[in-house]
């Protein structure tokens, strides 16, 4: 059986001031998958990343990196790993070809011009590298960070944030850049604000809050398990009122009168949809027009930390 990439065990992380940011987490992140780790701010998403990558002491816990202790093989388990950083700290007068390959050389790799090349290349960055890093703009920094991380030619790759600061048409760029180090083998663990990132790029996403993992699911299987449906109903007439006989349906009435918005889930057999019908007709209610809308993963993402 394969190694996971990442797996952690009962890991813990309390700070002198009592404040628990990890509370005993367990997560396996397997190789060549995309784990999206959704959670709002202060809830311990960067510490996990941190604790994994060796930048923070735990309080209690084991992390394995491709099988091997990062505490007792720290060297070894470091090496596997490229991490991207939220804040964007490299040499601003530095060359973006000098950055990339000083920090190959930090990890004891020998000099590598192609390699270096190629990522450049990858990244839309080859015609900026001698330009000093100052001159880029914040998201072409932002792809400086990400070749820097994969200059010591890492299985594993951090993205803390990766869209932030970054315009739409980059944003998307970057994306497609992620799925190629994917298919090429790479492991990317991201953590994100957009939710839309994590809907269109993960195999699998972590819901963390208040320092709890409160979810592991594979998205499909969340988007399925949790995503309702809205029944989106366009009236003829105004209805200042929702008759008696459709109270039990829970309808929102909105548009001066005009919508009614019927939430439903569309994995059970019997869901309501075709009996609300009935009864809109024997009120004589008539609709223009009738559309549905499924649930995004962040009304799921905010459903479940609203719980939690």
């Amino acid at each position: 059986m394969t190694k996971p990439a990442i797996s952690v065990q009962s890991l813990t992380k309390t700070y002198d001031s009592g404040l628990i940011a990890l509370d005993d987490i367990n997560l396996d992140i397997a190789q060549g998958e995309i784990f999206a780790l959704l959670g709002p701010n202060g809830a311990g998403k960067t510490t996990l990343i941190s604790a994994i990558c060796g930048i923070i002491r735990v309080s209690d816990g084991i992390i394995e990196i491709c099988g091997h202790d990062h505490t007792k093989e720290y060297r070894i388990a470091r090496g596997k790993i490229g991490l991207v950083p939220q804040e964007l700290t490299t040499d601003a007068f530095e060359t973006v070809w000098n950055t990339v390959s000083f920090s190959r050389g930090l990890f004891g790799k020998p000099k590598n011009p192609a390699f270096i090349e190629e990522i450049l290349k990858d990244l839309s960055l080859w015609d900026k590298k001698d330009e000093q890093i100052r001159k880029l703009s914040g998201g072409m920094k932002r792809r400086v960070m990400i070749a820097k991380a994969l200059s010591h030619e890492p299985e594993i790759l951090f993205l803390d944030e990766p869209s932030a600061g970054v315009d739409v048409e980059l944003r998307k760029s970057m994306w497609r850049q992620i799925r190629r180090l994917r298919d090429n083998g790479t492991t990317i663990i991201l953590t994100t604000h957009y939710i839309e990132e994590a809907e269109e790029m993960a195999d699998r996403i972590g819901i963390i809050n208040k320092g709890k993992l409160i979810l592991i699911e594979e998205k499909k299987t969340l988007m399925k398990k949790l995503g309702k449906k809205e029944l989106i109903l366009e009236l003829y007439s105004k209805v200042t009122e929702i008759p008696t006989p459709l109270a039990d349906y829970n309808l929102l009435l909105s548009e001066n009168g005009k919508r009614l918005t019927f939430t439903y889930d569309p994995s059970k057999k019997n869901n309501g949809v075709a009996e609300l019908l009935d009864h809109l007709k024997d009120s004589g209610i008539k609709c223009k027009d009738i559309d549905t809308r499924q649930s995004s993963l962040e009304d799921i993402f905010v459903t479940l930390v609203g719980q939690s």
